[in-house]
């Protein structure tokens, strides 16, 4: 249960800090859920904004395009952030090639069925 509450409160901190992944804190976050609090479960599939990501992740790894375009969205405004204000060119590579990683993994995968 703790894990759950920690990767939701993680999850709802993402959606509002650039940077910070949402989406696959919340998919922990309905894994340790499941195990634990059936009240937490019913509450992250019937949120307005969780529940349809949860759903297509369920169904098949689907990950809508509308999720993908502001994922990415948030990927490059991250990107720009770290640009102007990370000095070591490591730590701007590192983080400029796993946002480009994840960005390429997510449009690689499959979007729901109309």
């Amino acid at each position: 249960m703790a894990v759950a509450l920690l990767c939701v409160a993680l999850g709802l901190i993402g959606v509002v800090v650039p940077g910070m992944p949402t989406t696959v804190f919340i998919l922990m976050a309905a894994w340790a859920a499941a195990r634990s609090s059936p009240r937490l479960s019913r509450w992250l599939y019937a949120h307005r904004l969780f529940g349809p990501v949860l759903l297509n992740w369920e169904r098949g790894g689907f990950v809508a395009r509308r999720v993908k375009w502001i994922a990415s969205g948030t990927m490059a405004l991250s990107g720009v952030i770290v640009c102007l204000t990370v000095a070591s060119p490591w730590g701007r590579g590192g983080a400029l090639l796993s946002m480009a990683l994840v960005s390429a993994w997510l449009w690689c995968r499959p979007e729901p069925p109309a």
